[in-house]
């Protein structure tokens, strides 16, 4: 299957078969998808909680039965769900760690490279956070991008997902502990398998005519 295939077929599903697991093999793919997702200027400014058992699962799923409760199936029924967080602030103690990491991974090829490099990426975070002043709202659009990387590598391995919006942030960041860490969950995702009584598997993919969402000029 190529990755348009991937994309036209249906992975998301509304519930999930509560005994089927993700294999060890597919759970450290998924890892690796999260892990090498793609940043405006390398800043990676995220950390992903995924939650296995029932007991990690029940912590997230309770904080959704007053506000959310047609979620909280969902979590408690997938065999992973995975908390996309957005750091606090993009300090220079991460900054430090992201370009210590490129120098380890051989990507300056001598000192001017990697001065060059730390000066690009704090001009795009000075601006986020001095000027335009929407740092917090640029690094929940890094995160969404590895949102999307989880989403089509689920699909691509024949894993079913839900992301899932309806939940409360500040309910989950307690929860999990999330605020004394420098974090904040923005989204979730419940990953699985369906279940045979999910109305929504059965249903055709509906999207727009690529007419109406594309242009070439």
């Amino acid at each position: 299957m190529n990755i348009a295939q991937v994309a036209a077929q249906r992975y998301t599903t509304k519930a999930f078969d509560p005994s089927r697991k993700i294999a060890a093999d597919d759970l450290a793919a998924l890892r690796t998808l999260l892990r090498n997702a793609p940043s405006s200027v390398n800043s990676q400014p995220w950390h992903f909680v995924i939650a296995g058992s029932d007991a990690a699962k029940g912590r997230i799923a309770a904080t959704l039965s007053a506000d959310f409760p047609y979620n909280e199936p969902k979590v408690r029924n997938a065999s992973q769900v995975v908390v996309l967080c957005a750091r606090e602030s993009l300090d220079e103690g991460h900054l430090a760690a992201i370009l210590a990491q490129e120098e380890a991974d051989g990507r300056f090829a001598n000192a001017e490279a990697k001065a060059a490099q730390a000066k690009g990426r704090a001009f795009y975070v000075g601006l986020h956070q001095q000027q335009l002043q929407d740092e917090a709202s640029w690094m929940d659009r890094q995160v969404y991008l590895a949102l999307g990387t989880l989403l089509l590598g689920a699909g691509a391995l024949g894993i079913d997902a839900c992301p899932i919006e309806g939940f409360s942030p500040e309910a989950v960041d307690e929860a999990l502990g999330l605020k004394a860490k420098g974090l904040r969950s923005r989204v979730m995702v419940a990953l699985g398998y369906r279940s045979e009584d999910d109305f929504n598997a059965r249903l055709p993919k509906s999207r727009l005519p690529e007419s109406a969402v594309i242009s070439e000029i």
